[in-house]
């Protein structure tokens, strides 16, 4: 999909489960690599996708993008509901390169907004998404996909 500088950004595959296992274990997140190459499976069938950054190796980042109607909005909303990256791999452009390519799946999905689910107690992921551009509301976070007029 994207790749800049070494860093690529594309579609997370399903032969990839180990590797994307071990790196959301990181997040605290225990899941078996079979389990993970089911639900990426599905997601590919659904409105979802998995987007994964690779930098000469394994996958140091994943976003994880749903998109839904509503009845309130024209166009369907684009929800992030993961957004990790290794902490290694922090602070160098890695999370806003995921976040870019989301945007850009969302819009190609016909989305209007961008959503990013986010804990209460994820200082650090609500500081990423105000600097990024999102506004809090409520106890998720949204960021216009298109300029308003």
């Amino acid at each position: 999909m994207n790749i800049r500088y070494g860093l690529e950004i594309r579609a997370a595959l399903k032969v990839e489960a180990n590797d994307l296992a071990e790196l959301l274990s990181l997040a605290g997140h225990a899941i078996s690599a079979g389990d993970l190459a089911v639900r990426l499976e599905a997601m590919g069938r659904g409105r979802a996708t998995a987007l994964v950054a690779l930098q000469w190796g394994p996958p140091c980042g994943l976003v994880i993008l749903h998109w839904y109607q509503t009845l309130s909005a024209a166009e369907p909303i684009a929800q992030i509901t993961m957004l990790f990256v290794a902490p290694d791999e922090r602070r160098k452009g890695i999370g806003r390169m995921l976040l870019k390519a989301a945007s850009q799946a969302a819009r190609v999905a016909g989305c209007g907004a961008l959503e990013m689910v986010a804990a209460a107690d994820g200082t650090e992921l609500h500081e990423f998404c105000r600097a990024t551009g999102f506004t809090g509301t409520g106890t998720y976070f949204e960021r216009a996909l298109r300029k308003r007029n």
